[in-house]
């Protein structure tokens, strides 16, 4: 008589754990998706940006009104290729207002032209008359007036460009800063990296009343992000004044485009978790980290950058506060109110999103409440009522819910 086999037990166990430690590694390789193209986002956003800077139609000056000075902005232009664009303007004085609107980022001032304006040509006078006492020549040296202020790095292209025709005049160049920046922050760019502080600190908010805010009313997390954004507002304030010093004075208006560009920031970002959920975090990314700082100026003006990134530059958030805050600053206001409402303009497309997705969650609830209630009728009318038959449903129901926590939780970490 042949033994019964009996059923290998541990076999189908190995099996159910192999294909749950294979669903697993599945479902950890899908979220890995982001991170990845978090990667190549951030080389193809700064690298594409910042690798290899050049100048692109950088507006210069060349002051003087006579032939030489136009035939000295003409030889400029042809060698330049584009690189430049040089003009020439009457004196000293027109190029120093154009400096300060930003309409040029460097002014040559000929040595020796008399086209430094009234005093300088006084100056040019009574030094050639002394020299003519003595029996030589005298020119006054070449003068760059520049605005460090506007963009260092602008400056210091320009330097390198005009050292050489200084050379050429057998003098060396003199360097006159029309707009310097403030003592503790030389390079200027100190505003550019308090821009990275409050945009970390409003989208990494986003993560938070997005995932652990989700059961709250959109109405709630819309004022949860408005006092957000006022906190980062003042610690960005702080941090520009009285920590590190980066401006000297106007800091009420740093810190209201600070809270301008904040609130922007996490009213969009809110608006949108209710449509990207666990795929928010890059989504801000890309456009306020990616997008953002790469086209705001900080580290190089449009005029240093590609089409690309200096078409963003026009209308960005970033761009926003770090032109409004040198305008505030460093040029008495002048553009300051376009630069304002590039930020207002963001604030209200972020409360045109959260409109739009309080208006998507309560059809959600309202589609999710009928299907509760078409399955309670069904299962009434199949005479279900058991809880032993009530449990997977019940269990099915809880579903969703455990898929946002799991989903408000990975947001959280990728931040």
């Amino acid at each position: 008589m042949s033994a019964v086999r009996r059923p290998d037990h541990r076999s189908d166990h190995r099996s159910e754990r192999r294909g749950a430690q294979q669903g697993d590694l599945r479902h950890v390789l899908t979220h890995l998706i982001i991170p990845l193209l978090m990667c190549i986002g951030m080389g193809l956003a700064y690298l594409g940006a910042f690798a290899n800077p050049s100048p692109h139609h950088l507006p210069v000056a060349v002051v003087g009104s006579g032939t030489h000075a136009q035939v000295l902005a003409q030889t400029i232009n042809d060698k330049a290729h584009g690189d430049l664009e040089a003009r020439t303007v009457p004196d000293r004085a027109a190029a120093i207002e154009q400096l300060k609107h930003q309409d040029i980022f460097g002014a040559y001032v000929m040595g020796g032209t008399g086209s430094a304006g009234t005093g300088g040509a006084a100056a040019s006078e009574t030094a050639s008359g002394a020299a003519a006492s003595r029996g030589t020549t005298a020119k006054p040296a070449p003068e760059l007036l520049v605005a460090t202020a506007g963009s260092d790095t602008s400056a210091s292209v320009v330097q390198k460009i005009f050292t050489p025709l200084a050379a050429q005049q057998g003098a060396p160049l003199k360097v006159t800063d029309v707009a310097p920046t403030a003592e503790d922050d030389p390079t200027g760019q100190g505003i550019f990296f308090l821009l990275v502080a409050i945009s970390i600190g409003s989208y990494a908010s986003v993560a938070v009343i997005g995932g652990a805010g989700a059961v709250l009313p959109m109405r709630l997390r819309a004022m949860l992000a408005i006092g957000m954004s006022f906190m980062v507002s003042i610690i960005g304030a702080l941090f520009a004044g009285p920590v590190f010093h980066l401006v000297d004075h106007g800091e009420w208006g740093l810190w209201g485009m600070a809270w301008l560009y904040s609130a922007g920031i996490l009213l969009i970002g809110t608006g949108l978790h209710t449509f990207l959920k666990r795929w928010t975090t890059l989504g801000v990314m890309a456009l306020f980290v990616m997008l953002n700082f790469t086209s705001s100026g900080g580290i190089f003006r449009p005029e240093m950058q590609d089409g690309f990134f200096a078409a963003l530059h026009a209308f960005w958030n970033g761009a926003g506060f770090v032109e409004g805050t040198r305008s505030h600053v460093y040029f008495d206001g002048y553009g300051l109110a376009g630069h304002v409402w590039t930020l207002v303009g963001w604030l209200l497309a972020g409360l045109l999103m959260v409109g739009v997705a309080a208006l998507a969650e309560r059809r959600r609830r309202a589609a999710e409440a009928d299907a509760v209630a078409n399955a309670t009728a069904v299962a009434a009318a199949a005479g279900a009522a058991t809880v032993p038959e009530r449990a997977p449903w019940r269990a099915a129901a809880r579903l969703p819910e455990q898929a946002d926590a799991e989903e408000e939780m990975e947001e959280a970490v990728g931040v």
